[in-house]
């Protein structure tokens, strides 16, 4: 099919607004089932990221708004959401800063917390009605996901076998009977479920090609309760919203493409108050996702960051970043070009069920041979490093041997995190898959999100000598020392400094290769060695854009 022809008018109704944005044209077609490309004129594409961000880099361009892979939550306009005072209010009622509850986790367990509602939205989509053996009714998206006694569940199926409700699961949640009367007080008790919140049926009241009005909201805890029961938000949004990007509807199902960007990037770094700071692709959606195959935006970006004397980093799993390696060779003739990889583990049946749709480790480490073949650096992000499945002395030492034998030029291990809604899914998963694993895991993560200092230790004591024997020493890390802010001068032993190298490395520490210089004004490099300062030592401050390091960068 061309793709010329599968225009479709601008006054659908899938993205109200953006005419104002510069809209020239909408496009679907069969190529890229179930998504809608808005073609736009923009005005700006250097994004500066606010100051108060912990991302270790100030500058972003972002050519797409929105992304094939990201999820989208909603709920039908009159769901009954439970405020903090106890009462109740329809989601298409509320409002930016409307005191609502939520839950937050408290050991093993989770716990209600008043929250606030930082954004709210309308979208079209195919509608679902979810009933409960009390008779209580949820219309949703079948992209929403509502938390069970298995962990968080989407309402259908979709791509990547993801989790999704069956007949039989119980929801957890006050219930809409408790909820009633109003004045519920539910503020520090546990969450619970029970009978009544059981699926008892689930049916489809759109038909294929139909879509219902429903709403979303943006939350502090990225949940709430609704009608009863806890209910996922979308926290891809606070993302755009956080690195100065509109979170609005543009994120479902709908990628904008700004198809001026280089031309209006241009006219940006030709201005004399441009600093030549260094630019980071990759950071909020991937550059290379498969609508670049189409739009080739990425090399008259590198072209115009290169010829102004703009250091470049790309951050990025996909596999079409080959396409423009001999670009990108270029341009590293005349500034430090940064490229960036994760790649946590080998096996590909693991893979396949732990990190669904993917490229395959065999792909990224083609990848990072080409990047190194084609005279580039490329730094690589062993994360997340899941306990007993891919800790073990073998698989450690078979994915460093490889990572070492595609040239890697840095490499990074963390352990992985379970912050909210990715410790239900994973838990849930683990149950799953690995039941004989979980009470080894609620040791490791009975604190909160972040792996024990025990096992960081003991995991750091088991890489280490790995890395330093294939040429991966500690001081190969990338740390932002001297920072200043929540870092204290030193706080980051063992990441760079050669005279304090027993502490693992920490989110803040990036591998060579993977980020881009500062050139001062005399042409020497700065003496962070690339990594700006920003990030928080404990990786907390990425809760604000969604997730760990490995989500947010890569």
């Amino acid at each position: 099919m061309r793709w010329d022809g599968q225009a479709i008018g601008a006054d659908d109704g899938a993205l109200p607004g953006l005419e104002r944005a510069g809209l020239v044209r909408s496009v679907r077609t069969p190529e890229f089932a179930g998504i809608t490309f808005h073609e736009v004129t923009a005005k700006s594409a250097l994004s500066k990221v606010p100051a108060m961000s912990r991302m270790p880099f100030r500058w972003t361009v972002n050519p797409y708004r929105g992304c094939s892979h990201a999820c989208s939550y909603c709920l039908a306009p009159s769901t009954p959401v439970l405020l903090a005072d106890g009462t109740q209010r329809p989601i298409g009622a509320l409002r930016v800063g409307d005191e609502i509850v939520g839950t937050a986790p408290h050991g093993a367990y989770r716990r209600y917390v008043r929250t606030r509602v930082l954004d709210r939205w309308t979208t079209r989509k195919r509608a679902y009605r979810v009933t409960l053996a009390d008779g209580t009714r949820l219309v949703a998206s079948g992209d929403h996901r509502f938390l069970t006694e298995r962990g968080w569940r989407h309402v259908v199926g979709g791509p990547g076998r993801r989790a999704h409700l069956a007949l039989g699961d119980v929801l957890v949640g006050p219930g809409a009977a408790a909820l009633a009367d109003g004045g519920v007080a539910l503020e520090g008790r546990d969450v619970t479920g029970g009978d009544a919140l059981r699926v008892d049926s689930l049916e489809a009241l759109d038909g294929p090609g139909e879509e219902s009005e429903l709403v979303d909201i943006t939350t502090g805890t990225r949940d709430f309760v609704a009608a009863g029961v806890v209910s996922h938000n979308c926290f891809a949004r606070p993302t755009h919203q956080y690195l100065d990007l509109d979170a609005g509807e543009d994120f479902d199902r709908e990628v904008v493409v700004k198809v001026n960007v280089d031309e209006v990037l241009r006219a940006e770094l030709a201005r004399r108050s441009w600093g030549r700071e260094p630019v980071a692709l990759g950071t909020n959606t991937d550059p290379y996702q498969r609508a670049e195959g189409r739009y080739r935006l990425m090399p008259g970006i590198i072209d115009a960051l290169a010829g102004s004397g703009t250091p470049l980093s790309v951050l990025t799993k996909g596999t079409l970043l080959r396409r423009d390696l001999p670009l990108l060779a270029g341009a590293a003739s005349r500034v430090e070009v940064g490229i960036g990889v994760s790649l946590a583990l080998l096996d590909p049946a693991l893979q396949a069920s732990v990190e669904p749709g993917t490229p395959s480790p065999r792909a990224r480490l083609d990848l990072i041979r080409a990047v190194r073949d084609a005279g580039l650096p490329c730094g690589v992000m062993v994360a997340p490093v899941l306990p007993w499945l891919t800790d073990s002395t073998r698989a450690l030492t078979d994915l460093l041997d490889a990572v070492k034998d595609a040239g890697a030029t840095g490499v990074t291990v963390l352990p992985l995190h379970l912050k909210p809604g990715t410790r239900e899914w994973y838990m849930s998963w683990l149950a799953r898959e690995h039941p004989r694993l979980v009470p080894g895991y609620e040791r490791v993560y009975a604190r909160g999100a972040y792996a024990s200092k025990a096992y960081r230790s003991w995991l750091w004591d088991r890489v280490r000598p790995m890395l330093e024997v294939r040429g991966f020493a500690v001081s190969g890390h990338r740390g932002p020392a001297g920072v200043e802010g929540r870092y204290r001068r030193g706080e980051l032993g063992g990441l760079g400094d050669t005279h304090r190298g027993t502490a693992p490395p920490t989110d803040g520490a990036y591998p060579v290769g993977s980020l881009a210089g500062v050139a001062s004004q005399q042409g020497t490099r700065s003496g962070h060695d690339g990594a700006l300062a920003g990030m928080p030592v404990d990786g907390g401050g990425l809760d604000v854009v969604g997730g760990g390091v490995d989500q947010v960068l890569f």
